[in-house]
């Protein structure tokens, strides 16, 4: 079943806490995923499943320090 994408944001997604949102995203980023919402504020990052799925991304615990590249990146696509 394929399901029908909406424009916008939509509240319906998953959402992962992880130990180390930096050192993720720069992995799913070196291996071809946009990161739509990158993590510039150390604690949230969006990317999207090949099927249109929005994935939040959480700071498991304190929010990291903002640091380069993400504080500066911005945002791409819909998240």
């Amino acid at each position: 079943m394929k399901r029908a994408m909406r424009g916008g944001r939509n509240f319906g997604h998953l959402a992962f806490q992880v130990d180390d949102l930096y050192a993720l995203c720069a992995h799913l980023q070196d291996m071809g995923v946009v990161i739509n919402r990158p993590p510039r504020d150390g604690h949230m990052a969006f990317v999207r499943s090949p099927d249109g799925i929005s994935i939040e991304l959480l700071q498991k615990g304190a929010a990291l320090a903002p640091t380069e590249p993400w504080k500066s990146m911005e945002n791409q696509g819909e998240w």
